[in-house]
């Protein structure tokens, strides 16, 4: 497990449809300290992530209108968000998902339902690191 004391004020941006999923992954990292941006679908997202500037990005794959592969390939495209983590969130498992997710351009795969382990885990593991004081 991961060292979770460096994620304390993390800003972490959940891109879902599912309201479930998004209240599930709010409470984790609430928990945690986080300090947390929603979007309902890649549209919403990619009209908040200017405003919210998020360290790390959750994006599901399977959403209406722009679907996660592409709403992580426009991210990646922009300029000042290419270095940003973004993980892609998704009910299947399967290896053809996780290549197009790395081609689309995401950092890593998170397989959906999710424990509260496993999330934190990951913005551990892509958490902007701070300088200790």
């Amino acid at each position: 497990m991961s060292d979770l004391s460096n994620i304390a004020g993390t800003k972490v941006m959940v891109i879902d449809d599912s309201n479930t999923i998004r209240r599930s992954a709010e409470i984790f990292l609430v928990q945690a300290e986080c300090r947390v941006v929603l979007a309902e679908d890649g549209f919403d997202a990619l009209a908040k992530i200017a405003d919210h500037q998020p360290d790390i990005i959750f994006c599901d794959i399977l959403m209406p209108r722009l679907d996660g592969y592409q709403t992580c390939a426009l991210i990646k495209k922009n300029a000042q968000f290419a270095a940003t983590p973004v993980i892609m969130l998704s009910s299947r498992d399967g290896l053809f998902d996780r290549a197009r997710g790395s081609m689309a351009g995401s950092d890593q795969y998170l397989t959906k339902p999710f424990t509260k382990d496993g999330l934190l885990a990951m913005v551990a593991a892509h958490a902007p690191r701070k300088a200790a004081a």
